[in-house]
This record gives structure tokens, sequence and C-alpha cells, in this order.
């Protein structure tokens, strides 16, 4: 069994709108899986961790690197971008965490409160007068992208061309249109870090990054702030755009929960971790290399095999959440792992919250009418991100 490869591309379409039936027969026998990864990734053969207790352990052991050097393999991102918190481990991802966090504090996503719900509000003026829209292309996606570029102090920059590389980057169609998107980001984020080094002191997160320096006098290196800046700019919006889109889906979806939450606006912090575990909008962590041999879930992990760790398949393990595939506003959700776990738990989370809670919040107070305009887009490609292109609505 442990010598099989189950060919996740031979499902078609089928896997891409709708992996959690594979995943749940996956777990069916057993946690952990030998796995051939579909378009665009097809060359990829890696363990998949489906069981959620497995996939919680394997998330928080130091045997599983997220640095691929260690075992000869590089990707794009290292290659291109640099070092980041993602592709880091301690105690180089302790040095940049505790880096980071120096300047990405609670307090400072706290202030922004009020200015996500400008701009919330400010999207939905724009948007409501129309009668119809993509919920994504007019409020998923620019209100995010808008809260971490003045975030980060990223001037107005060309919102189409920068989602083309952005999602190319997180959901690529293919190796070329990939490598592309790396170049492009990576001659963006270059320019402009220097721009703010020449620039000299300001109010934004990516210039305190940059100001940022320990008691020991470390600071992070010219190569560690593009590693950084593509973290945040590219994971601090793509996930929350995801989170909006499919969180509205999965309510328009199911109407009587709609009118639930209607009812009883309380329920709204239940809902989006609901909506979180659901149908999150990370389908599976970035990859881990086993640096020593070890055993998940009674299978063995020969040193230098990849291990991808499945948090939507861990958000529908019935032995976690039972009666995983009904949408319930009401379950108690604490533990789920759509941020994951361990030292790489999301930096974002804190913040993700407040815009996905924000924009369900006001969108559902403004828009009492709201409705599906039309079959929703087709689900992002890949296995990392998953979310809808467009979702069509009324009101």
């Amino acid at each position: 069994m442990a010598d099989e490869i189950v060919d996740l591309g031979e499902y078609g379409s089928a896997f891409r709108d709708d992996p959690h039936r594979v995943y749940a027969r996956l777990r069916e026998r057993g946690p952990v899986h030998r796995v051939r990864l579909p378009e665009p990734e097809a060359h990829h053969v890696t363990w998949l961790v489906v069981g959620y207790e497995e996939a919680r352990a394997a998330l928080a052991d130091p045997r599983l690197a997220k640095d691929g050097s260690r075992i000869g393999v590089i990707f794009l991102d290292r290659e291109l971008i640099g070092t980041n918190l993602l592709t880091a481990d301690p105690p180089q991802h302790t040095r940049l965490r505790a880096l980071v966090s120096r300047a990405f504090t609670v307090r400072r996503v706290e202030r922004l409160r009020p200015r996500v719900q400008q701009i919330t509000d400010e999207l939905l003026d724009a948007m409501l007068p129309l009668g119809r829209a993509d919920l994504v292309d007019a409020f998923a996606y620019p209100l995010p992208i808008t809260v971490i570029c003045e975030l980060l102090g990223v001037p107005e920059l060309d919102r189409a061309e920068f989602r083309k590389l952005s999602n190319e980057t997180v959901a690529p169609a293919g190796a070329e249109s990939e490598h592309a998107a790396f170049v492009g980001l990576a001659e963006f984020l270059g320019e402009l870090i220097e721009r703010k080094r020449r620039a000299g002191p300001s109010d934004d997160l990516l210039s305190d990054l940059i100001r940022t320096t320990a008691d020991d006098g470390d600071r992070l290196s010219a190569q560690e702030l593009l590693g950084m800046a593509f973290l945040l700019l590219v994971a601090g919006h793509e996930t929350t755009v995801n989170l909006i889109t499919s969180g509205v889906h999965t309510l328009l979806g199911h109407p009587d929960r709609l009118a639930e939450l209607r009812a009883e606006p309380d329920l709204l912090d239940g809902a989006v971790e609901e909506m979180l575990r659901y149908e999150g909008p990370v389908e599976n962590a970035t990859f881990r290399f086993a640096a020593e041999p070890l055993e998940i879930g009674g299978t063995r992990i020969g040193r230098g095999d990849s291990v991808t760790i499945g948090l939507t398949a861990a958000g529908r393990d019935a032995d976690r959440f039972p009666d995983p595939d009904r949408f319930d506003m009401r379950r108690d959700d604490r533990g789920h792992l759509a941020f994951g776990h361990g030292i790489h738990y999301c930096l974002g989370a804190p913040l993700a919250r407040l815009e996905a809670r924000t924009a369900i919040r006001t969108l559902l107070d403004r828009a009492p009418g709201l409705a599906p305009d039309g079959p929703a887009g087709e689900w992002l490609p890949g296995t990392l991100i998953r979310g809808v292109r467009s979702l069509p609505v009324r009101w």
C-alpha cells in the first residue's frame, strides 16, 4: 500500500471542483498517501496527509523542513525572491519571525479596523448601485489588496497586472508563466524596496521592516527583505480574497444558513471560523521535506521525501469535526488548521479575520437581497489556493 502512487490527475476536473470527496475516499483507506499531484503540478510526487490528528502533528514536527535546500531542493520562490517565513527553519525562521513581529504587531492590525471599514464602504458605494457584479472583481479582490498595499506602503499599482502575476505564483497555469510571474514580482519588489531606502523614514510596514533592528543589532538583509515583502504582499491578499469569496459562495449555496446569519448577526465570528474549516482558502500547506526518516500515521517517510499537509482535508475529518460536510455556524471550530499550526502559524491571521468579518457583515447589511447571478467561475488550478475565479451576484 505504501508503494502505491495515487494519481490525483486521473480524477480530472472533478478533483478541482470538489477535492473533498477525493480526500474523504483517501482518508477511509488511511491518513497518509503517496500521490502524484494534478496539473499544473503533475510532475510532483509527494506524501499527502489527509487526517486531522496526523496533519496537526506534522505541521509542528521539526523533522519536516520547510527549507528544501537542506536536501538539495530549490524552488522558484527561493531562487528568485529569497528566503521568507515559509521557506525557513529554525534558527533562521526564529530570527526572521522575531524581526517581522516587531513591525507587524496585533496592535498595528487593530489600528487598521476603521480603515478596513472605510474601504469596505467605499467599494460597496461603487458596487451596489449597479444591481449586479462579479463579487471577486468588485469587492473581494480590491479590499484586501488595498489594505495590504496601504499597510506595506506600496504605491498605487496596476492591479490587473499585479493580480495576474500574483495568481500565477500561487495557482500557476504552467511552468513558463509561473517563472515569468516570479521574475516580474522580484523586479517590482526590488525596485520598491530601493525607493523606500532612498526616501527615508516613513510610517508604513515595509519601511519599518527596512529599519527594524533586534537588540543585538541584527536586521533583515536585502534578500530577506525581498522575500518578506513577497510573502506579506502576495499571501497578505490572496488568502483573504478567497476567504471572502468562498465564504459568500458558501452562504449563497446554503440559503437557510444565510437567513440564520441575517437573523442572528452575532453568529458572524463563528460563521467565519466555519468558512475557514469548511472551504478554507489554503487547500494544502506548502511543501515540507523529511530531513530524516520518520513515520506519520503509521507510514514510513524516507529522508528527502516531500510531504504535503492537507489543511482542507483535515477540516473535513469526521473524527475531529462530526458531520464534516455540513456547514454549521454554531459548530465548535477551535483547533481548525486553516491558518496552520506550530511555528509556521499564519502571521496574518488576525488581519484576515478582521477583513473577512468586516466585509461579510457589511455586505449582508447593505445588500439584503444578495443572491447568485449565475454559476461561479472555475476553481483555481493547483492544490495550494482554494477559490473560484469569479462569483456573479445580484441584490
